[in-house]
């Protein structure tokens, strides 16, 4: 039996890809005892800088302390226990 080709895989992920971002979104009934709500209103502001932070600062400073020397110096052990 033969391999599909590469060309042919890569053509059936872009075929399928297409295929799920065609169909509609669903978004969040609006509730709006719970859109107006003061901490509502500050969540949606602080929520980009939240994640400007884990992009620009916690995500680069977690590879960095995944790698040695710094891996063994502050003992990060990876996701698993026991995970060297």
């Amino acid at each position: 039996m033969r391999r599909p080709s590469r060309r042919l895989v890569v053509s059936w992920i872009l075929a399928a890809a297409l295929l799920v971002s065609a169909l509609p979104a669903s978004a969040d009934e609006y509730d709006p005892r719970r859109a107006g709500h003061p901490l509502r209103i500050i969540a949606y502001v602080l929520h980009p800088v939240g994640v400007a932070f884990d992009y620009l600062l916690f995500r680069p400073a977690h590879w960095l302390g995944h790698q040695e020397p710094l891996k063994t110096i502050f003992g990060h052990r990876g996701e698993r226990y026991g995970d060297h």
